[in-house]
C-alpha cells in the first residue's frame, strides 16, 4: 500500500483500532495488519496464500515485535478461510483489510459477498476496508455490507463499509 494511502487509511481507521481484532486478507507483506497492531490492536489474522509473502509477515512480524498469541498467520486462500467455521464470538473481527490483486475485480466482489453474508466471522459493526482500481469500485450495498464513505489517490480508491446487523 502507497505510503498515503496508508497514512489516510490508518488516520479514518484510527478510532476503531484501540483493542480491535484486526483481519489482513491478501495479506501480502503482512503491512497493513502490522500497521494495525502498532496502532492499538489487540490481535490480528494475516490470510495469504503465497508462501514468500508468508515469510515475509514472519519476518516483519519478528522485526517490529508485535507476534505473540493474539496474531495468527493463515497459509491459504482467502475464500477457504472465509468459508471456513468462524471464531468464537469473543474472537470475532471489528476490523478487516482487504487489499486483492489489483486488476482482479472478482476477486474483490467475491470477497466482499463472503463477507456480507451473517456467518459469524465479524462483530456487528465491523468495519470493512477494500483498496481497489478506482473505475472499478464495488456496489454501495452488499449482503450486510453498506458503504460509508469512498477515498481517491489518483488510481487507488479505499471503499469503506460497516457490516450492519443481521435482520
Amino acid at each position: 500500500m502507497a505510503d498515503r494511502v496508508k497514512e489516510t487509511l490508518f488516520a479514518i481507521l484510527e478510532p476503531d483500532l484501540r483493542d480491535a481484532r484486526v483481519l489482513d486478507l491478501f495479506a501480502g507483506s503482512g503491512a497493513a495488519g502490522i500497521e494495525a497492531l502498532s496502532r492499538g490492536a489487540r490481535g490480528a489474522t494475516f490470510v495469504e496464500r503465497d508462501k514468500g509473502a508468508l515469510t515475509a509477515i514472519e519476518r516483519n512480524l519478528a522485526r517490529t515485535r508485535l507476534g505473540g498469541p493474539t496474531v495468527r498467520i493463515v497459509h491459504g486462500s482467502v475464500a477457504t478461510f472465509l468459508d471456513g467455521p468462524p471464531p468464537k464470538p469473543d474472537q470475532r473481527y471489528e476490523v478487516v483489510l482487504l487489499d486483492p490483486p489489483y486488476d482482479d475485480t472478482a476477486e474483490l466482489l467475491a470477497t466482499l459477498t463472503r463477507l456480507g453474508r451473517s456467518n459469524g466471522h465479524l462483530r456487528a459493526g465491523a468495519r470493512i476496508v477494500a483498496k481497489h482500481f478506482w473505475r472499478n469500485a464495488p456496489p454501495a450495498r452488499i449482503g450486510l455490507l453498506a458503504s460509508v464513505r469512498d477515498r481517491r489517490f489518483g488510481e487507488t480508491a479505499l471503499s469503506f463499509y460497516r457490516l450492519e446487523e443481521d435482520g
